[in-house]
């Protein structure tokens, strides 16, 4: 079993940065692939960026491509989503998830969620 809990959202402004933070408990996350998604107003939950347990292998949806960037520290049990130039549009709710069937976009590869937290974005 894997505790999941996100932090690091809030209100900013358009072109600003945020930094979300992951910290897992229960076991190591290193066995665990990671995912971030995000789910807006009457939306439904897609895929932001992904990172494999070792950290060499990352994928990123188009939408976020070349501001988002994934990482993460198996010491500190703990993933990170750097947001820059964040648009109106990247407002939502963003969860972590970690699964250990493969590193990829689909929801369902992933066995462990957060609760999520609000990312809001000002025009």
């Amino acid at each position: 079993q894997v505790q999941l809990v996100e932090s690091g959202g809030g209100l900013v402004q358009a072109g600003g940065s945020l930094r979300l933070s992951c910290a897992a408990s229960g076991r190591t996350l290193s066995t665990y692939d990671m995912g971030w998604f995000r789910q807006g107003p009457g939306k439904e939950r897609d895929f932001v960026a992904g990172i494999s347990g070792s950290g060499k292998t990352m994928r990123y949806a188009d939408s976020v491509k070349g501001r988002f960037t994934i990482s993460r520290d198996n010491t500190r049990n703990t993933v990170y989503l750097q947001m820059n130039s964040l648009k109106p549009e990247d407002t939502a709710v963003y969860y972590c998830a970690a699964g250990s069937r493969g590193l990829g976009l689909q929801i369902s590869l992933y066995d462990y969620w957060g609760q999520g937290t609000q990312v809001t974005v000002s025009s």
